[in-house]
């Protein structure tokens, strides 16, 4: 009887029966009786439900049909490669078997070294942050072709070759009994060498360069994180999951995306969340249900598996992505996590980077334009300001003009606020009228 439920359900997605009550031609405007003029500043501007989801249509239709200029093939780094001004390197999917040929090709070679008396060391690609380019082509920050000597016959590197011989041996295990093993995992096996889980992470990243896999090919995951509510449906791992039927807690999203698949929705539109308590507001409020969305967040920073997971609704479902993040240096930090990627993994970005994600809010400009309350503004430490002057000087920043502009306004001004900021006006402004009219008047960049 489950699975009838389950198969009625994705045949309901699929449907375009005018008859279903929660497709996004029947939802009607939602009522805001507890919300005053006086309290909910721009209330009376809304628009019906009708217009802002006609919008939405128009916004999802450019996406999934676009124009026969862009829609070209998407560009590679091999395409731009004879144009940069350095080498660059990144990694690719690799099956197990193949990961374990590529160890086992490594400890022949270090074998063949030491037994001609050379002793042994890794060839590491840097990882420093001096070590890194952001292609505008691409969209994305990529590691440059640099490379370390990790010796084991030297003090200074002894100790972190020993850890990154050991990690190799536990990767090979896993390939062998083809089973995953979380980050926490991998460190309890020896703790006495690894010392910290910040070490052994560090080396797990470095044994991905060095064997040109993607850390998810290695079968070792981080622990569950991220959560995503709304109008989706998917397989874990064979199970069918309905993320209209999660709660306000959502459907944790998978550490394996390879446990991911036959992904189902008739939302218009992603919007990625930064903080958990946003998260919560919207999928009480089910604002999914009234503007037919996938709300996803990772609970502040991006980890691998939210960007992954992301990655994958924006390929599959070819959604657009809009983000709600705080109105400070950090917020846009991790937007542009998601859409350019991050220094420290920039070796994966074409794996982990969803492209083209538009800052929804909350904007610095927001704060005059809504009239948030000062008492519920936060004044920026010196750490802040200096964030924000350091994104200005950042590639992926001055490549988009309405970022630099509100980049500027917030150093300038010196201001931030947290989402939770339109709380001032009613718990609910943000799901009943910062969002629908941010959506009717197309505010994003």
């Amino acid at each position: 009887m489950a699975d009838n439920k389950k198969r009625r359900r994705t045949q309901d997605y699929n449907s375009s029966d005018s008859d279903n009550e929660e497709s996004p031609t029947n939802i009607t405007t939602t009522k805001t009786p507890h919300l005053s003029q006086k309290s909910a500043p721009f209330l009376k501007r809304l628009k019906p439900d009708s217009t802002i989801l006609d919008s939405l249509k128009q916004l999802a239709d450019s996406i999934k049909n676009p124009s026969s200029s862009s829609s070209k093939k998407p560009t590679t780094l091999a395409d731009v490669s004879a144009s940069l001004s350095s080498s660059c390197r990144e990694v690719t999917d690799l099956s197990l078997s193949s990961v374990q040929s590529e160890i086992e090709t490594l400890v022949f070679s270090i074998t063949k070294s030491i037994l001609s008396g050379n002793g042994f060391s890794f060839n590491v690609p840097s990882r420093a942050s001096s070590n890194h380019l952001y292609i505008p082509e691409l969209d994305r920050i990529v590691l440059k072709d640099k490379s370390s000597s990790r010796p084991f016959a030297a003090v200074g590197s002894v100790r972190k070759a020993t850890v990154t011989t050991r990690i190799l041996s536990l990767i090979h295990q896993l390939c062998i009994r083809s089973i995953h093993v979380t980050k926490r995992d991998l460190f309890y096996t020896d703790v006495k060498l690894f010392q910290d889980q910040s070490q052994s992470d560090a080396v797990l990243d470095d044994v991905s360069c060095i064997l040109g896999c993607t850390r998810s090919s290695l079968n070792v995951v981080a622990s569950e994180k991220g959560v995503v509510v709304g109008r989706l449906i998917f397989s874990d791992n064979g199970d069918m999951i309905d993320c209209t039927k999660m709660g306000v807690g959502g459907k944790a999203i998978p550490p394996n995306i390879d446990r991911v698949g036959d992904m189902k929705s008739d939302a218009l539109f992603v919007l990625l969340v930064e903080k958990d308590a946003a998260f919560m507001r919207l999928a009480e409020d089910r604002f999914y249900n009234r503007f037919p969305c996938i709300i996803i967040t990772a609970k502040g920073q991006p980890d691998v598996a939210t960007r992954l997971f992301l990655r994958k609704l924006k390929l599959e479902l070819n959604l657009p992505v809009l983000a709600l993040v705080d109105s400070d240096p950090y917020g846009l930090k991790i937007l542009s996590v998601y859409g350019c990627g991050s220094k420290n993994m920039s070796y994966d970005s074409a794996n982990l980077t969803t492209p083209d994600i538009k800052w929804l809010g909350i904007r610095p400009s927001d704060l005059d334009k809504y009239k948030i309350p000062d008492q519920c503004r936060l004044p920026m430490t010196e750490q802040d300001i200096k964030t924000g002057k350091d994104l200005l000087e950042e590639d992926f920043v001055k490549k988009n003009p309405g970022w630099v502009r509100e980049l500027e306004l917030m150093v300038k001004t010196k201001q931030k606020a947290e989402i939770q900021a339109l709380s001032s006006f009613g718990f609910q402004y943000l799901s009943e009228v910062y969002l629908p009219l941010k959506l009717q008047q197309r505010d994003w960049l």
